[in-house]
């Protein structure tokens, strides 16, 4: 009896904590640091022996992993600090800045093995403009959403120029080859006319328009067609072609059992599993660490996504309740992109899953969008514009907000403009 009064007392005080309105900031903390440590350290087990194989630097991989940590760390303790408005002002600069790399991409960037041109080489500096590009659709969509937001009523403000300017981004990555972000990057501009209550007839064509889109994408490139038949049909996958680096992942993850074969023990990672460190690293940290691992691994994204969502809809101030929804819906989309192709879900589309692949231009952007919600985080309680969560629906406190409505007025007069669009 006394281990389950301690147990109950142990779940109370974890119920009463997760009530605090600075929750979300601890866990939010906590998950990204335990994700990123993970990350190194599988990027580690995964590189090395890889690299020996293949005669690179032993050490090359996870040396510029743990550079890019070490600059993505302070870069986030810097972000956590700065007030709102700056990340209002860095808004249209930043998104200058990217749409300017993408097209330097296009015109000079550095082709992968995989056909792709994703890269952008600066002296001793190679980076990926799309990876930013999701950092500025989220900054500049928040802001423009926020200043029309007694505007938003008419469909011409509601699209108008946040789907064309979302379009040209997307164009502009799927010029380089890249479905894989322009999905994420799409994800984004679906999340801020989420919360701000866009009809749900417009998210139908939206979704019919990407969908045609996508076919169209998936149809003009032979190697897509082959992975998404595939996909579709185990029966036609080629172990030894196009569904060689799936069959391979599915081994990792088998081999792993419930507790894996030991950190560093992986099979696979010595040349067999292609992208070992970036696109499937998920696969080797269920080889390692086995089911629990890779179950506790999935908790710890479920805790971030979580954290974002707290934030948000806590959020009294427009431009954070917007931002913080797209950054947690960029992150989750990410996530569900990569886990759902390891794990043979979705097709494969080569996204890094966040915090964990190795890649800089990947752990930047996202440790600086985390960095922001908890300045979020931090400006609301300083505020005091979040309270306690109630213990139950009769304790009298005000329910919190929901992503995706507006004030009574707001959606008046978004019923009376948006039921007749012309």
């Amino acid at each position: 009896m006394g281990v389950v009064v301690r147990a109950r007392t142990g779940l109370a005080q974890a119920r009463q904590w997760l009530r605090h309105p600075m929750a979300p900031y601890f866990i939010l903390i906590g998950a990204t640091a335990l994700l990123v440590g993970i990350g190194l350290l599988e990027v580690y087990s995964a590189s090395t022996t890889n690299n020996l194989v293949t005669g690179k630097p032993e050490l090359g991989t996870i040396a510029k992993q743990a550079a890019s940590a070490a600059i993505g760390v302070p870069l986030l303790i810097v972000a956590a600090r700065l007030p709102v408005r700056v990340y209002r002002l860095m808004a249209y600069p930043l998104l200058i800045v990217t749409l300017l790399l993408l097209v330097a991409v296009l015109a000079f960037g550095q082709v992968s093995t995989g056909g792709n041109q994703n890269w952008l080489v600066l002296g001793p500096l190679t980076i990926q403009p799309s990876e930013f590009a999701k950092f500025a659709l989220v900054l500049w969509g928040a802001d423009l959403l926020d200043r029309k937001e007694k505007r938003l009523t008419s469909w011409d403000h509601l699209i108008v120029p946040l789907l064309p300017m979302a379009g040209v981004i997307i164009g502009l990555v799927m010029l380089g080859g890249d479905m894989g972000t322009s999905m994420v990057i799409a994800a984004i501009a679906f999340s801020l006319l989420f919360v701000v209550g866009a009809p749900a007839r417009l998210f139908t064509v939206l979704t019919g328009g990407a969908a045609g889109l996508a076919t169209l994408a998936v149809l003009i490139r032979p190697s897509r067609v082959r992975r998404f038949t595939e996909f579709l049909s185990s029966s036609a996958a080629d172990p030894t072609g196009t569904g060689y680096q799936a069959a391979q992942g599915f081994s990792a993850l088998s081999s792993g059992g419930w507790f894996g074969v030991g950190l560093g023990a992986s099979r696979e990672k010595w040349g067999q599993l292609p992208e070992a460190q970036t696109d499937f690293i998920f696969a080797i940290i269920g080889e390692e660490m086995g089911l629990f691992g890779a179950l506790a691994v999935l908790a710890l994204f479920v805790l971030v996504g979580y954290s974002g969502l707290r934030i948000a809809l806590s959020a009294q101030d427009g431009f954070i309740r917007l931002a913080s929804a797209a950054v947690t819906g960029w992150l989750m989309a990410q996530t569900l992109i990569n886990l759902g192709a390891v794990l043979g879900a979705l097709p494969i589309a080569g996204v890094p899953l966040p915090f964990v692949s190795y890649g800089g231009s990947s752990l930047l952007p996202s440790l600086a969008a985390v960095g922001m919600l908890l300045s979020f985080a931090r400006t609301q309680y300083r505020r005091g514009e979040v309270d306690d969560l109630p213990d139950d629906a009769s304790s009298g406190a005000p329910a919190p907000a929901k992503l995706g409505s507006r004030t009574p007025k707001a959606r008046d007069r978004a019923a009376e403009k948006l039921g007749n669009p012309s």
